[in-house]
């Protein structure tokens, strides 16, 4: 679907200025709207070399992995899977406050060594960081900066608004699709993460998305689950209070609680 609104169609050109600049891109993608519409738009222009690469980690529910896949086959992306685990790395596995620079920064050099294993030349690597994002704490931005990343969208002066806008008037299916940061955020800086609390936290949100809420957080605090939801979903979470705390008892936790403040990023 062609983007008609004078100024989307400028932010859109931009964009395209922006990328030609490359001859070949490797884009950490995560099928997220950032990075997707960032493909999406990438494969379009004949004259670059696109290729996504998905690092698929224990961080990542596997239900946003599944919709990676999908994207990627709807956007026509060429897409590398590589297996990485960063709970191992000191830092990230006791979940210091470096945690996020840390594991960006490993990330990337998972993304170099991919690179690197398959004689990429003249290769440089994007992410889909966009100008709503420097409004945010997010440590990785140093470490993508230190380590030569590009920002095609911060460039081309999109905001995380622009870009829902843009995706919808292009009738991308990931227009409005929530945002899924990783597993670690779930769970409170200098808790040690392992394989056990993370599976935990995925099957307690899959379980809540699979009731209707469709944006939740399932915070960890020990055997405390904290439900984060939009005060719009209280009604549900209330009349489904029996299945919810019985079924979150069967994952493992002790206590289930609802948190009042509602759905609320870096909490």
């Amino acid at each position: 679907m062609p983007v008609t609104d004078d100024a989307d169609k400028q932010l859109l050109q931009n964009l395209n200025n922006e990328l030609g600049k490359y001859k070949t891109l490797i884009i950490a993608y995560s099928g997220g709207v950032d990075s997707a519409f960032l493909c999406a738009t990438a494969v379009k222009l004949k004259e670059i070399n696109v290729t996504g690469v998905l690092l698929d980690t224990p961080l990542m529910k596997r239900s946003e992995k599944d919709a990676a896949l999908r994207i990627a086959d709807e956007i026509g992306l060429d897409l590398k899977v590589v297996r990485f685990n960063p709970t191992y790395i000191e830092g990230i596995n006791t979940n210091t406050r470096e945690r996020c620079y840390i594991c960006k920064k490993a990330m990337i050099d998972k993304i170099k060594e991919y690179i690197a294993e398959n004689a990429i030349e003249e290769a440089a690597i994007a992410d889909g960081l966009n100008l709503s994002d420097k409004n945010e704490f997010r440590p990785g931005i140093q470490a993508s900066n230190e380590s030569n990343v590009v920002h095609p969208l911060v460039d081309a002066d999109f905001t995380k608004d622009d870009i829902r806008r843009v995706s919808r008037a292009m009738g991308y299916s990931f227009a409005d699709k929530p945002s899924s940061p990783c597993l670690a955020t779930r769970i409170p800086y200098n808790t040690l993460i392992t394989f056990k609390n993370l599976k935990m936290i995925e099957e307690a949100e899959d379980f809540l998305n699979g009731i209707g809420l469709e944006d939740c957080r399932v915070r960890l605090h020990k055997n405390i689950a904290r439900i984060e939801a939009e005060p719009g979903d209280f009604p549900t979470l209330v009349d489904k209070r029996e299945e919810i705390v019985s079924r979150l008892k069967d994952m493992g936790f002790v206590y289930i609680c609802l948190d009042l403040q509602g759905y609320r990023t870096g909490s």
